[in-house]
């Protein structure tokens, strides 16, 4: 099996401009030969039948993808409508500023199959893209926010996946993001 890191992915784990909140001591070439010559420790199904999800433990010093939300930080948090591309229309997002989280444990490699990204118009010369990471601090999947969640029933020309909105998925992704936000150096 051939893991390669796409281009979307690329652009948002290592952006030209480093930031503290992707992937650090790591270039996307060393990251993608990881990713191939070391097995991971578990392997999760992901939300659709093309996606699955490599656990590896943190082999950098990547932090921690998101902070819990309490009275103590409330106030550090941000918003704005931001786009992931400039092909997608802008949605809401929200971020904490001023925290610094601790050093993931794991690093959760989100991939979809070949198939999946010919049909996005992303087609790669392997089996699986990566087409994000999560930095946790558990060996399991963080819930996928709504806004990407409704993306994806949107359907690939407005950046989503296609498939349908799970109600019940949708709820628990709530809970979890009213609960935590991402954070920004």
């Amino acid at each position: 099996m051939r893991i390669i890191l796409t281009p979307f992915a690329r652009t948002r784990l290592f952006p030209r401009q480093p930031r503290g909140n992707t992937i650090q001591d790591c270039t996307p070439a060393q990251f993608e030969r990881h990713l191939n010559e070391h097995a991971p420790m578990r392997v999760l199904d992901g939300y659709a039948p093309f996606c699955k999800l490599h656990v590896h433990r943190n082999w950098t010093s990547t932090r921690c993808l998101t902070v819990p939300v309490t009275d103590g930080n409330r106030h550090l948090l941000h918003s704005a409508y931001e786009a992931r591309t400039r092909d997608e229309l802008p949605v809401l997002v929200r971020w904490f500023e001023g925290v610094e989280p601790p050093v993931a444990e794991y690093l959760v490699a989100i991939l979809y199959s070949a198939e999946q990204l010919a049909k996005e118009d992303a087609p790669i010369d392997g089996d699986w893209g990566v087409v994000g990471c999560l930095y946790t601090a558990e060996p399991e999947e963080i819930p996928m926010a709504p806004v990407t969640m409704m993306r994806n029933a949107l359907g690939v020309e407005e950046g989503g996946s296609g498939m349908p909105l799970d109600r019940e998925a949708y709820r628990r992704s709530v809970g979890f993001w009213e609960r935590n936000a991402n954070w920004r150096p």
